[in-house]
């Protein structure tokens, strides 16, 4: 671990605990929009770990998880530095948005341009600042566009160091993730940084077992890594799902869904019915697979190849 940790021209020495107000950008009123980000660290060296949130504005149960994990001093590490950025996506979350004012995703902009869009431009600063200064990053998410995710981790299971953290976090649901194009845990991986994927909940709602779950999963992987002395036992013995796929909606109408989240269902079972407003006519929709449900649409208005359920497949 590096004696001296540089963020944005501030050093945090071993032993300090500081917030630093990171500048990446202005408001066209020329109101300065900066990203707190608060380093907590030990006197005894050991891994950094990076808990993060909000890179999409409207995903506010990570935020909350991280919150809770400052206000309750879980992130002060007994050996080590924890830094924690709670908004990552200052302008997304004061107008309840997922992207940047640009309309483009953080999360598909990276290595990030000093010079590029605005997404771009906040990738690259969490590329040069902050992905030196970390050996590995829980990034927490929540389900988009009225979708609910029950709480899971997303992680690239080949990778060891990646399968021992998520079974560490252990939640109920792994799923073998693989890297998407210009997303932070593919640019992390490029530098030997394991980053995995939280999600929980849904979109500018706050749910309490989401938040719980995030929470302790986190506290789980600071023991793991030696940077905590005790941590809350899980509930589950984790369920490693290998692939998944979303239902979708063969015809428009009102869904109707028999099936929550987290449960396990079957091929050709009913996981609900689609009506037509005007009652002519309710189609049954029947899983095309055997899995468990890791995420379902919470709103009843559906157009064709709506996404209506994810399934997660275990092989």
């Amino acid at each position: 671990m590096i004696k001296e940790m540089q963020i944005a021209g501030q050093t945090i020495l071993p032993g300090e605990e500081k917030q630093i107000n990171a500048n990446i950008a202005q408001l066209p009123t020329r109101t300065p929009i900066d990203i707190p980000i608060i380093v907590s660290r030990s006197e005894k060296e050991g891994p950094t770990l990076l808990l993060m949130a909000g890179m999409h504005g409207d995903e506010i149960n990570g935020v909350e998880i991280v919150r809770r994990m400052i206000v309750n001093q879980y992130n002060r590490p007994l050996i080590g530095s924890v830094i924690c950025i709670p908004i990552l996506n200052i302008h997304g979350f004061i107008h309840f948005s997922r992207q940047v004012p640009d309309g483009k995703d953080i999360n598909r902009s990276f290595p990030g341009s000093l010079t590029g869009s605005l997404a771009s431009q906040i990738a690259y600063h969490l590329k040069k600042e902050i992905l030196p200064q970390i050996d590995y990053g829980l990034d927490f998410h929540t389900g988009g566009a009225r979708i609910n995710n029950y709480p899971q981790i997303r992680a690239m299971l080949d990778n060891k160091v990646n399968f021992d953290l998520a079974k560490a976090f252990a939640p109920r649901f792994i799923i073998d993730s693989k890297f998407r194009e210009k997303s932070l845990r593919k640019e992390a991986d490029k530098l030997n940084k394991s980053i995995l994927v939280y999600e929980g909940g849904e979109s500018l709602r706050l749910r309490k077992n989401a938040i719980e779950e995030g929470i302790f999963g986190a506290l789980r992987v600071m023991k793991f890594l030696g940077m905590r002395s005790e941590a809350p036992l899980s509930s589950y013995e984790p369920i490693f799902l290998k692939t998944s796929s979303w239902m979708r909606a063969r015809a428009a109408g009102i869904y109707h869904s028999v099936v929550r989240t987290g449960e396990e269902v079957r091929k050709g079972q009913k996981l609900g019915l689609i009506t037509g407003p005007f009652g002519e006519f309710e189609k049954p929709v029947m899983s095309h697979t055997s899995g468990h449900v890791i995420a379902v649409n919470n709103s009843p208005v559906v157009n064709r190849g709506d996404a209506l359920m994810h399934i997660g497949v275990i092989k």
